[in-house]
């Protein structure tokens, strides 16, 4: 089963990727971004029994730093 995991900063954690990320769209021409927020994509492809607490269980203990970041679990269709 694949599955995904979403990390990203928690709000009023500063992002300097981010602000990077906004200051290069800017000098390249691009207006209209009032901010940017960066975070990552973790794919996992997983065995089927491994069960819902175990991935949070990943999230909490590897993947994601939970005092200044959040995560969101998503389970992804296998393509065909």
């Amino acid at each position: 089963m694949k599955t995904r995991v979403y990390v990203t900063l928690k709000n009023g954690v500063l992002d300097p990727q981010g602000k990077a990320i906004h200051h290069a769209l800017e000098g390249l021409g691009f207006g209209g971004v009032r901010d940017v927020r960066a975070g990552k994509l973790i794919e996992l492809d997983l065995e089927p029994d491994v069960t819902e607490d175990a991935v949070e269980e990943m999230c909490r203990k590897l993947l994601a730093n939970t005092v200044i970041e959040n995560y969101r679990i998503e389970k992804a269709e296998r393509a065909a």
